[in-house]
């Protein structure tokens, strides 16, 4: 019982990471085009995290039952894989890099499940349909959506002045970043409501896998509360350093974002919310011209990106030895 409690605790502290972690993908467009002060931001972003993650449990489900064995998987290999994506969030967190916490998860997950019952205890084919395919796919709609909604901003609002452009979209602004915090909430919350299912399940807590009420809330306010505090490293290198944002290119970036992680949430999708946003973000700034985009901070994202699994994996399986001894 206790390592049930010590695991659902951890969980929770990754939820509370994950939301600090993605803050900026919720506020850095906003903050950044000064449609919202940063505390106000993180304020409406926090309540719309929490909202978000009551609106379906399809995410819940594919990070607890299409990832790994659950007939081979415990408590040790849910504790293992949470405290490796928390170590990887925190040490991408101080550097400032917009790595993504589901695949963390989702690595973490892979590497507790490798050692502790090899190859047949990761689901390999769900790995592919439900991780990697959207993983490679989200960004590339994410950017090209963005690319051609802004496009079509300013082909139907050129004749407005530059200084009513920007009021206009600064106010657009107020209800784009909700909604990419809503949608953040709606995927992201999930995925730790999906950890903590499966240990409940794996403990024999629960008879069948569920999501119940209790844990629903948990989640939420986990999230919620780790948003509030904010992720202020990663909002800069979102918000400014990939390209400077005018406010019509904050708000195409946000609803073309916001929409991606909708709909791949109602299909349970676990994507990442950073993946997204990068693209929705770059697609933005590629209107102005592929210079404006800072390719280079771009490719660091990338990089993060790409050793996020891998590196999450092996910090779980290095954790699952020491947690085995413990408990």
């Amino acid at each position: 019982m206790i390592l049930l409690v010590v695991t659902i605790v951890v969980a929770l502290a990754f939820d509370f990471t994950n939301g600090f972690h993605d803050t900026a993908n919720a506020v850095a467009t906003s903050v950044s085009t000064r449609a919202l002060s940063p505390r106000l931001a993180v304020l409406v972003a926090a309540v719309a995290n929490l909202g978000g993650a009551f609106v379906t449990t399809a995410v819940a489900t594919t990070i607890g039952k299409g990832v790994i064995d659950t007939g081979l998987a415990n408590s040790r290999t849910v504790l293992a894989a949470v405290l490796g994506a928390i170590v990887w969030n925190l040490l991408t967190w101080w550097g400032g890099l917009p790595s993504s916490s589901s695949h963390a998860l989702i690595g973490g997950l892979i590497g507790a499940a490798l050692v502790q019952s090899g190859e047949n205890g990761v689901q390999w084919h769900g790995l592919a349909h439900k991780v990697a395919l959207p993983a490679l796919w989200s960004p590339t709609v994410a950017f090209i959506a963005a690319f051609l909604l802004l496009l079509a901003i300013y082909w139907i609002f050129q004749w407005m002045t530059p200084g009513l452009a920007n009021r206009s979209f600064r106010l657009g602004q107020l209800a784009s970043g909700t909604w990419v915090a809503f949608t953040h909430g709606a995927n992201d919350a999930q995925k730790t409501m999906g950890v903590i299912a499966l240990a409940l399940y794996t403990h024999g807590s629960i008879d069948t896998f569920y999501v119940p009420t209790w844990v629903k809330i948990a989640a939420g306010v986990a999230i919620g509360a780790g948003t509030y505090v904010g992720g202020w490293r990663i909002m800069r290198t979102l918000g400014q350093r990939v390209f400077q944002m005018d406010p019509p290119a904050g708000f195409a970036a946000q609803v073309t974002s916001g929409a991606v992680i909708y709909v791949s949430t109602r299909y349970g999708y676990p994507l990442s919310t950073t993946h997204v946003v990068s693209g929705a973000v770059m697609g933005s700034g590629a209107t102005k011209r592929l210079s404006a985009v800072r390719w280079g901070v771009a490719g660091n994202i990338v990089g993060a990106w790409v050793l996020t699994i891998p590196a999450s994996a092996a910090v779980a399986a290095l954790l699952w030895w020491p947690i085995k001894v413990i408990f």
